[in-house]
């Protein structure tokens, strides 16, 4: 790998640039002729048409994301084999999940210009998402699984070591809603060795889902952990962003990576999203995640390619001003 390849997280999230994450694969693979309406939900086309994943990493690519997310959220051991497939066949859709990604970033980077236009290379975040997420019926919007720190972390230890092992540049640890989940996701990663970062599902400007403070998350992952190195929020209406932003400001230095779904309301039972998006126009919230203090900003849930381009041009935006201003 040559030195112009940042090859850490640490490296990207350095303060010196603000950075784009990528937007929503569900919504992109739905935009591809997917349907979704499976317990399995993206995972199923990981399996079955790994092609159409890697299309959805090029999309983000030429879209401008610097960080982007394995299509591994929904993808685990125990979800897997309940649906059909061998432990082994788990284990190789979980590692495929990262393969996509970086076949998708070689191609971007060696025939489509990306190594001559001086953007960084690019990342890629192995995907856990919460057990609610193996529960398809919206309970990581939720938590309260009934599940003890054990049971969690059997659940979920083989899957983050996977990938790791099979080259994440850093584990994504998103959508959670339970501090106690991600203090136990934390120590796995943790005993990796592995770089990671920590995103939260919020029902308010100040409260995770389980219902508390993200101040509170945030002091509790401040000191002791020493792999995190970006903690933040995802799949939350944009409205509450930048109130999260200053909330998490307040408890700790960490980098902030934010990316919101588009302002609609998730139904668990269609595995479908539906109302209004957010008033302002998608970039226009960026800017504001931007000013407000977050490193990073992309889109979750119903955003696609688009919403990432508005992102990346409100990136160089706020980059432009004579200064950032935190608000």
């Amino acid at each position: 790998m040559t030195s112009e390849r940042k090859k850490t997280l640490s490296a990207l999230a350095d303060g010196t640039r603000l950075l784009v994450i990528d937007g929503s694969m569900s919504t992109a693979l739905e935009g591809l002729g997917c349907g979704l309406n499976d317990r399995l939900w993206t995972a199923r086309v990981l399996a079955e048409k790994p092609e159409l994943v890697r299309e959805v990493h090029l999309q983000y690519l030429r879209a401008g994301a610097d960080l982007h997310i394995s299509a591994s959220y929904q993808a685990t051991i125990r979800g897997l084999t309940e649906n059909g497939y061998s432990e082994e066949a788990a284990e190789e859709i979980i590692r495929r999940s990262v393969r996509m990604f970086k076949e998708a970033r070689e191609e971007w980077w060696n025939r489509e210009g990306g190594k001559g236009s001086g953007r960084p290379w690019p990342l890629v975040g192995g995907a856990v998402g919460p057990y609610g997420a193996y529960l398809a019926d919206g309970s990581e919007y939720r938590g309260h699984y009934g599940v003890d720190e054990q049971g969690l972390y059997d659940f979920h230890r083989r899957r983050m070591e996977l990938l790791h092992e099979e080259g994440a540049d850093f584990l994504l640890i998103e959508t959670q809603p339970s501090l106690k989940e991600a203090l136990v996701l934390a120590g796995i990663a943790e005993e990796l060795g592995a770089d990671y970062w920590i995103s939260f599902s919020c029902a308010d400007g100040r409260h995770i889902c389980e219902g508390d403070r993200i101040s509170d998350c945030a002091s509790a992952l401040s000191e002791g952990y020493p792999g995190l190195k970006m903690i933040g929020v995802n799949c939350t209406a944009p409205v509450h962003i930048e109130s999260l932003i200053r909330e998490i400001r307040s408890a700790c230095s960490l980098p902030i990576g934010v990316y919101p779904n588009s302002g609609e309301t998730y139904d668990p039972v269609t595995k479908t999203w539906h109302g209004t998006p957010g008033q302002r126009a998608f970039g226009e919230w960026a800017a504001a995640f931007y000013r407000a203090g977050a490193l990073a900003a992309g889109g979750c849930c119903t955003t696609v390619d688009s919403h990432i381009r508005q992102v990346a041009e409100a990136r160089d935006k706020v980059l432009s001003e004579p200064r950032r201003i935190l608000i």
